[in-house]
């Protein structure tokens, strides 16, 4: 069954926040047209697409982690018939907290994708995917607070040079 325009929103705006992981949040995706598997985890504040939710699939075994958010569409404007591109998620993939995926992107079987990552290729299978670790860009010499300014910062930072590797 899938449920009307505004039902669907509803119902989305529900699962955002409901409790319930492995229960109400897929269940509520599911009324929306999202294809869910078995054993599929979806962590709270999770956001899939409002409009084209049919044009995305999440395989069994998956964690969908915190404030990720799967689009499966990039445009404005009135509501078109379908979306322009779509989102799979094959079995026993993980997401990590904060992640956003975009449109046309398939992350294969296994992955495991990096808190904090904008997926926006392809994932291989069985991949650990993300950005690089964060690391220290230079020495803060004056503080940035309310009782110093911007341009004093900037003249006390000492950026750190990166080495090339040969």
């Amino acid at each position: 069954m899938k449920l009307p325009v505004l039902l669907s929103r509803l119902a989305g705006k529900i699962a955002f926040a409901a409790p319930g992981g492995f229960s109400v949040r897929p269940w509520l995706q599911r009324l929306r047209g999202v294809a869910i598997g078995k054993n599929v985890w979806i962590s709270q504040f999770v956001y899939i697409d409002e409009i084209h939710p049919a044009d995305v699939t999440i395989g069994d075994n998956c964690i969908i982690g915190l404030r990720t958010s799967i689009i499966s569409h990039f445009y404005s404007g009135p509501r078109r018939p379908t979306s322009n591109g779509t989102v799979v998620i094959e079995k026993d993939v993980f997401i990590g907290p904060h992640c956003v995926i975009l449109p046309n992107v398939r992350i294969s079987e296994g992955a495991v994708i990096r808190a904090g990552t904008v997926v926006s290729r392809n994932v291989p299978a069985h991949t650990f995917w993300g950005p690089p670790a964060a690391e220290a860009l230079g020495i803060a010499n004056v503080p940035l607070t309310p009782e110093t300014n911007y341009q004093d910062f900037m003249e006390g930072l000492k950026m750190r040079v990166k080495r090339q590797r040969n």
